[in-house]
């Protein structure tokens, strides 16, 4: 698996891999997590994602294929309380459901914690949807973070309950 740095070019990449997971969650009853309809169809979304990926990306490639991709920052999104050291947050962290199994996931954030320690920062962020009795929280818990604060964005229709993790890194 190659890791290559993306940018403004990767948004349709990055878009497509995100429909593809909408199809795989709501495929699994889970229509809560990122809702029913496709991102590249809300301009909302689009225009984040083309905002993530001229910020900066990384893309996972397996044979020249995207199979994942990954935004990080030195700031939380809305919504998410800062702290008051430095840190670097993931904004964004998707992989190819196709592709399960595979560490695409494992790779993506040990690329995080590469960029972090070139940076000399020793606090690695992240947050996910908390919902479904936490099994998205339990993935990360396995990859060596931690639970912190709990958030609640309130999307209307319903309450989207999420869950802040960290890592401290040597």
């Amino acid at each position: 698996m190659d890791i290559r740095r993306g940018g403004p070019g990767d948004a349709d990449t990055v878009l497509a891999l995100l429909d593809a997971a909408v199809v795989w969650l709501n495929a699994q009853g889970n229509t809560e997590q990122w809702g029913t309809e496709p991102w590249s169809a809300d301009p909302r979304k689009v225009e984040r994602v083309r905002g993530l990926c001229a910020s900066g990306c990384w893309l996972a490639e397996l044979d020249g294929e995207p199979v994942g991709a990954l935004v990080v920052s030195a700031a939380p999104g809305a919504g998410v309380p800062p702290v008051e050291e430095p840190e670097l947050y993931v904004n964004l962290l998707v992989t190819s459901r196709v592709h399960k199994g595979l560490g695409v996931g494992t790779a993506l954030l040990d690329h995080a914690r590469m960029l972090a320690g070139e940076q000399g920062v020793t606090l690695l962020r992240v947050d996910c949807f908390a919902g479904r009795g936490g099994a998205l929280v339990r993935v990360y818990e396995r990859a060596g973070f931690t639970r912190s604060e709990t958030f609640s964005v309130d999307r209307g229709d319903r309450v989207w309950p999420g869950q802040v993790l960290e890592l401290r890194l040597p």
